[in-house]
């Protein structure tokens, strides 16, 4: 991981992803999380404000060293204890079957084996455990999805690996029977990074 990634990607996060307008979608999300909890992508820690009074402690993970400094801050003033940890969600070291809810915000975009990520979300979820999360990604309207294709290359570079034209639901689906998903445009928000998939997918009690 290189000096961009590590030094300055982390204050563009920060200051991109902490607007009121974010903070709206955050708070839904997040409003129905219970129980053992576990957060993929916990960049600079923008989602600690918004976990139900319940919750009251979680484990986290993010691949990238340089978000923590920023993350710890948070950390330090919340109700919250943080298990904290520098991990990749595409092979997490939690047991089968440990949390009732994994929560995912403005994450999917950027790993690399996203489908394999989703895969172990649903492992180390509990039976009828859920995945809270919402994500920006494949437009609906064709000429949008040609200059998000268009523009992907770039946007990998300038977002760490995050790219514009994921299709979310697809993804999700493939490994969750039973999805509940949302699909709009964020307002003021350029339609090519402004696709929004916001859901939750339950993973199969068997019988």
């Amino acid at each position: 991981m290189g000096f961009y990634s590590r030094k300055i990607l982390p204050y563009l996060l920060e200051w991109s992803l902490s607007s009121p307008l974010f903070a709206k979608y955050r708070q839904e999300v997040l409003a129905e999380v219970e129980g053992e909890v576990l957060e993929i992508g916990f960049g600079t820690g923008l989602n600690l404000s918004y976990y139900p009074e319940e919750i009251h402690k979680i484990i986290t993970v993010d691949n990238n060293p340089g978000v923590h400094e920023l993350a710890q801050k948070r950390i330090e003033k919340s109700r919250i204890t943080v298990d904290n940890r520098i991990l990749s969600s595409e092979n997490l070291p939690m047991a089968d079957n440990t949390f009732d809810s994994v929560v995912s915000t403005w994450t999917l975009c950027s790993i690399e084996k996203v489908e394999q990520a989703v895969k172990e979300i649903y492992r180390v979820l509990k039976p009828g455990g859920k995945f809270f999360f919402i994500e920006h990604g494949l437009s609906n309207e064709t000429d949008i999805q040609t200059w998000q294709n268009r523009l992907t290359p770039v946007q990998k570079i300038i977002g760490d690996g995050c790219h514009l034209n994921r299709n979310i639901r697809s993804i999700v689906e493939q490994q969750f029977q039973q999805v509940n998903l949302e699909e709009f445009y964020m307002e003021k928000t350029p339609k090519i990074a402004g696709y929004m998939y916001k859901g939750v997918g339950i993973k199969q009690v068997r019988g």
